[in-house]
């Protein structure tokens, strides 16, 4: 068989497993994988550089399927190169149980590197994963060893492009010269509500090419010879990022559907499948049809790649013999492991300091650690003075300095986000990004997609309530503790003090699984005397004892988080004043008290003590859980207004006289 002859039977063999799998589940979206299966085909067999036995190998390239609606191209892919990714699975696309799922999940299924499906994420993903490579090579690479030396590929949608989040990323990749970044842009003209042309009228290669890309276009999607020269020119362009706008066909081949929305989402239908399987000559039976000079042909990705692994090894055992630290350190970043003694950089505060903003504190943290946590690595959205995340002396990562640790995301919520995903599902690097709590909202869709795929993100969250004071109601959150709360497997911390904010950070840094948001005060708060109140590592358990009765159970437990337990504990003084007995409980973090024994839980908030009076500058959604029926709320049910912190934190009922009134109520005292 000839070259061309065999290149068109893998084609196809892409094509009619996609059409197959979505057929058998009744659901799926078949008109992407059959018009970019030329694309796809090309990239894996010629250029993709991975090892099908080892998903994990270091060094390999990067593949992000941005479309992610089209996964059945990625999982056709996978099973064909040789993934541990058997044909039964294929057959159970979108089923229970199945590692097939509808858009790809990584760590659910071999040799996915991304969750995508929410369009432009997966786009932004790439760009933090070239940020990554760029980083490791600098930091690692020495002369005549090289460890790190991969592109990141992916292929991506009109969706993609149109979506906000894209044009962020493509924005701060092309500022950044990310040369190893290379995307194959499916234009295929169609979207779910039609043609493009409703919406999307934009010249998209003269767009990218004011962000600084590298654009290339091809006329005909199945025109193999000019995608490999495409992809060959874009290996070549070292200071600029590549998109190749490849126009396509959706579901090419269908006689019936081809070039039309009702194949983007949708099974062709029965008759439609036999009618495209005529056009493309292919047997109607049986159904994921495998032909074997084509599986022959894919397979050989398995020799490849163990032969490139084989490569890296030696050259990575020549390095370590070498560079025996750089070694060591490369493989415990590799395993997210922090370096020995870490802790003992950890500062702690005294309260003779004085007063401090928990946003100054986590600034005064993040630099005594940089210095011993070498791939610390992160950023603000154009904030970082005031989110106090600038590392100093660590240099901005630039393209002229990929050894800089901060990231100047710029006013990019969106693509911050995704981008600090991206960064996290390279690996090697621990990410952090930082903006006000109020513009959690931006980056909501890649908060939840950090927390489903449980990557280790920091979120640095500051001006966490009313009391930043005079920018007002549009920058006042209210409503934002409650929706990161919502989010599963997203852990909130909102510290009361500096030395609970080390905690923190602490905490954040030892988490494997699942991202961190920090919550933080603009305004100064006074550092707890711990000699006289519980430690704050009591943090790292969600919720602990700060102040407490002696030798009875309390009359009432005033429960905060952040800034409002230094309240609560002044309105515990003027209650004793009164002869009540009260608890003083700081709650940084449900999610770390839920991960608690009942028995500790009890201890902190005995079942016999019904009297409960929860405080937060937020709405009080969530809190019933914790004071229960007969407790009670001071929160927000409404939007804040511009004033000073302290004037607006006073009228609003957050002061300690509000607070021991109904303190008083509820004990009926009143």
């Amino acid at each position: 068989m000839d070259q061309r002859t065999l290149d068109q039977l893998c084609i196809n063999t892409i094509r009619m497993l996609a059409v197959d799998a979505v057929e058998r589940a009744k659901s799926g979206h078949p008109g992407m994988p059959m018009g970019t299966a030329p694309l796809a085909y090309v990239l894996w067999t010629r250029f993709l550089k991975h090892n099908p036995a080892n998903p994990q190998w270091p060094d390999r390239d990067r593949f992000v399927l941005s479309a992610g609606h089209g996964s059945m191209l990625l999982y056709s892919l996978l099973h064909l190169t040789g993934y541990d990714l058997p044909l039964d699975e294929l057959k159970q696309f979108r089923q229970w149980g199945s590692r097939t799922p509808g858009h790809p999940e990584c760590g659910m299924t071999p040799g996915v590197e991304t969750t995508t499906g929410p369009l432009g994420q997966g786009f932004a993903n790439g760009v933090g994963m070239a940020i990554a490579e760029a980083f490791l090579a600098e930091r690692f690479n020495r002369p005549a060893h090289t460890i790190v030396d991969h592109y990141t590929y992916a292929i991506v949608s009109d969706g993609d492009l149109m979506e906000g989040v894209a044009s962020e990323a493509a924005s701060l990749a092309g500022h950044l010269q990310l040369g190893k970044l290379i995307y194959l842009y499916d234009d295929n003209d169609i979207s779910i509500d039609g043609s493009t042309d409703f919406t999307f009228t934009e010249q998209v290669d003269k767009r990218f090419d004011a962000y600084g890309w590298h654009v290339q276009e091809i006329a005909d999607g199945n025109d193999v010879a000019a995608i490999d020269a495409a992809l060959r020119a874009a290996q070549t362009e070292h200071t600029k990022p590549s998109l190749i706008i490849v126009h396509t066909h959706i579901a090419y081949g269908s006689p019936g559907k081809q070039d039309t929305a009702e194949a983007h989402g949708a099974p062709l239908g029965a008759e439609e499948v036999k009618r495209t399987k005529e056009f493309f000559g292919w047997p109607q039976e049986p159904p994921f049809y495998l032909p074997e000079e084509a599986l022959t042909h894919f397979r050989m990705a398995v020799e490849r790649g163990q032969t490139w692994e084989a490569a890296w090894q030696s050259r990575f055992a020549s390095y370590a013999a070498t560079h025996p630290d750089l070694a060591a350190e490369w493989q415990r970043t590799l395993r997210r492991e922090l370096p020995p003694g870490w802790e003992a950089s950890l500062p702690t505060f005294k309260a003779e300091e004085g007063t401090m903003a928990t946003r100054v504190a986590s600034g005064r943290v993040l630099n005594a650690l940089a210095p011993t946590i070498p791939n610390l690595i992160g950023g603000s959205a154009d904030l970082a003075t005031s989110n106090n995340t600038l590392l100093r002396s660590a240099g901005e990562f630039s393209p002229q300095n990929r050894s800089g640790r901060n990231i100047y995301f710029g006013v990019r919520e969106h693509g911050m986000g995704a981008t600090l995903n991206g960064l996290a599902f390279h690996g090697g690097v621990i990410p952090y990004g930082a903006t006000f709590l109020i513009f959690s909202d931006y980056m909501r869709p890649a908060i939840r997609l950090a927390a489903l795929s449980e990557l280790p993100v920091i979120y640095v969250f500051t001006h966490d309530s009313i009391g930043l004071g005079e920018d007002g109601p549009t920058h006042q959150p209210i409503e934002h503790l409650a929706a990161l709360r919502a989010i599963p497997q997203l852990t909130v911390i909102r510290p009361a003090d500096a030395n609970e904010t080390m905690v923190g950070w602490r905490v954040a840094l030892t988490q494997r699984h699942g991202p961190v948001a920090l919550v933080l005060t603009r305004q100064n708060l006074p550092i707890f005397d711990r000699a006289q109140m519980g430690a704050a590592d009591g943090l790292a358990r969600g919720a602990y004892i700060l102040l407490d009765t002696e030798g009875a159970m309390p009359d009432i437990i005033l429960i905060a988080s952040g800034s409002e337990v230094a309240l609560a504990a002044e309105a515990r003084e003027q209650l004793a004043q009164q002869g009540i007995r009260a608890r003083v409980v700081s709650m940084p973090s449900w999610e770390l008290f839920e991960q608690q024994p009942q028995a500790y839980r009890e201890t902190v908030l005995p079942p016999t003590v019904r009297t409960r009076l929860a405080i937060e500058a937020g709405v009080p959604q969530g809190w019933r859980d914790y004071v229960g029926p007969e407790g009670d709320i001071i929160g927000l049910t409404r939007f804040g207004t511009s004033a000073p912190g302290p004037v607006v934190m006073d009228k609003l009922g957050f002061n300690a006289p509000h607070v021991v009134a109904r303190a008083l109520k509820l004990l009926g005292r009143t």
